[in-house]
């Protein structure tokens, strides 16, 4: 395997709970993506390793509830600024100075609080599928019957974490999909509960602050990621490109289109 293919896991501890990543690549041009709510690392392997096939050493991380990473079950531990600073942990754990910070949905918010809080440590933000006030009401909507599921059904999250264990493991999105739906009952609801009762994205008077040059992408036709909540976010950060998508799952089904547009700004930054 030649070496900007290697993948490697790892992990580091913070706050006393460890945290698990995966390394794509190898090289100067560093990029750090996080995933969604519920989701974990492995949703961005098929854009990790076209980055990495283009030179680029890609770090994907299952913050704190997610993954292969802890799950404590206190909800005053999950928060967008705590996630946050565990992206700024990652790259302390791994020596790197700066990088390209991206995400999807969670992962697009944890990125803004990096910006916010320590835009040093960043050559660019990639944001996709932001979630900002447009998208409050739906995503309680969505996601307070999972809260009421695991806090007073928590053998009805079981019952599925089960199922979806029994399911081959292999495919991508198979994989994917499994991966979230294997929850435990006490942890999901205080993730639910710290995030959707926290801080979901930095005031708009904070967000027009944010010098970073970011990449935000949006799509229409999701109620939980409104196209009006991404457009309204690269109009707010003064140095923001726009791409709209063609639909929510263009970068996982059909992805050639913004992989490179992606991999193009991430090339630029590294430019500058």
């Amino acid at each position: 395997m030649t070496p900007h293919l290697l993948e490697l896991a790892g992990s580091f501890t913070f706050e006393g709970h460890r945290l698990a990543y995966t390394e794509y690549g190898a090289g100067d041009q560093v990029v750090v993506l996080t995933h969604g709510i519920m989701f974990t690392r492995r949703m961005h392997a098929p854009l990790a390793r076209r980055l990495a096939a283009d030179g680029c050493r890609v770090v994907t991380l299952d913050l704190l509830g997610h993954g292969e990473s802890d799950r404590p079950t206190e909800s005053w531990r999950y928060s967008m600024p705590a996630f946050g600073m565990q992206v700024v942990a990652l790259l302390d754990h791994l020596d790197i100075d700066r990088a390209v910070i991206g995400g999807t949905s969670l992962g697009a918010n944890v990125s803004l609080e990096v910006a916010v809080t320590a835009p040093d440590r960043m050559r660019g933000m990639i944001v996709e599928m932001p979630v900002l006030d447009n998208a409050i009401v739906a995503g309680l909507l969505t996601f307070a019957p999972l809260l009421f599921a695991a806090r007073f059904l928590p053998f009805s999250v079981a019952g599925v974490a089960t199922a979806a264990n029994l399911v081959p493991h292999g495919s991508q999105w198979v994989d994917v999909i499994t991966d979230t739906l294997e929850q435990r009952p006490a942890s999901m609801a205080a993730l639910l509960h710290g995030v959707l009762f926290g801080r979901i994205a930095p005031p708009k008077a904070v967000r027009r602050q944010i010098g970073v040059p970011t990449l935000v992408i949006g799509h229409q036709r999701d109620p939980i990621h409104p196209f009006g909540d991404a457009d309204t976010l690269a109009a707010d950060l003064p140095d923001a490109e726009f791409v709209q998508a063609r639909s929510p799952v263009e970068l996982r089904l059909d992805p050639q289109r913004l992989t490179d547009a992606i991999a193009d700004f991430v090339r630029r930054r590294y430019e500058d």
